[in-house]
């Protein structure tokens, strides 16, 4: 997911001169870009046992950098100064239009013991809110305009279930994270709101809902976890070694979502559930970008 300030892992060599010279074995140091979901250098402490098991694997050293955004970070990768990033599922699919990158590694944490997770619509008991008919005339929030599960699916899984979201609903907003849509059903500022299954899980552990007070009125189908991607030019050696290195990480803190499992192949075709959620909202992907 895209809209609240997440891990992102993105590698560059440590100088644009010597990046590929000589092939694979002239790259000496990884760079591991960071979203910061706090402090940056509190970030950086925090990820530095992925960037043992990643150097460890890899047999190099490996330096975590602080990126500001998904942009900047996609647009780094078009312009070849970033090799490796950790994108949301529709910011991959959106820099798959500007940047030539191939999501290769997914997620799954001990929790979950998934690779996927759901965007849900949910809702206080006490406003009678039931189904998806029951939210005409009422407030909605998603979440932000690029969010995979916070606006893309449920607003597309909306539609299909005969609601128009740009007519039917009494006011529309754009909250801003996921946890703001779980606090705002709660405390009943707003009438319902779309939220990811994983994040609404979190926000009850956290107190910030409670599981008797909210309703699921509609959930979607199972949508592929962030992938971890790289630049298709890289040299097919240099990308064994990346995924493999990636397929050791486990058993640590990943972002707020508890342990990781490990990490997953995958591969760019997983990720054609969100090209084909995009075309039946009639989004321009290149527009959007």
């Amino acid at each position: 997911m895209i809209t609240r300030r997440t891990l992102l892992v993105a590698s560059a060599i440590a100088s644009p001169m010597a990046s590929f010279t000589g092939g694979a074995s002239a790259q000496s140091v990884l760079t591991v870009g960071l979203i910061p979901s706090e402090d940056s250098r509190a970030m950086i402490a925090n990820s530095q046992a992925m960037m043992d098991m990643l150097s460890k694997a890899l047999g190099m050293p490996v330096k975590p950098f602080v990126a500001a955004d998904y942009n900047g970070v996609i647009e780094a990768l078009r312009s070849k100064r970033l090799d490796v990033a950790y994108l949301g599922p529709f910011s991959y699919v959106l820099g798959t239009t500007v940047a030539d990158i191939e999501a290769f590694a997914v997620a799954e944490t001990k929790k979950a013991g998934r690779t996927f997770y759901r965007s849900q619509v949910i809702a206080h008991k006490s406003s009678g809110i039931k189904t998806v008919n029951d939210l005409k005339g009422r407030t909605f929030a998603f979440v932000d305009p690029s969010s995979t599960s916070g606006h893309l699916f449920p607003k597309a899984g909306l539609m299909k279930a005969g609601l128009n979201t740009d007519k039917d609903f009494g006011r529309v907003i754009f909250s801003g994270s996921h946890d703001s849509n779980a606090i705002a059903v709660q405390n009943k500022k707003i009438d319902a709101a779309a939220i990811a299954d994983r994040i609404l899980d979190s926000a009850i552990s956290k107190g910030l809902a409670k599981r008797e007070d909210i309703q699921i009125v509609w959930e979607s189908d199972p949508i592929p976890e962030s992938p971890t991607v790289w630049r298709r030019d890289l040299p097919a050696d240099l990308k064994r070694r990346i995924q493999a290195a990636f397929l050791e990480v486990k058993d640590i803190p990943w972002s707020d979502q508890g342990v990781l499992n490990g990490f997953k192949p995958t591969n760019d075709e997983a990720y054609n559930v969100i090209r084909d959620t995009a075309k039946l909202l009639n989004l321009d992907l290149k527009k959007m970008k």
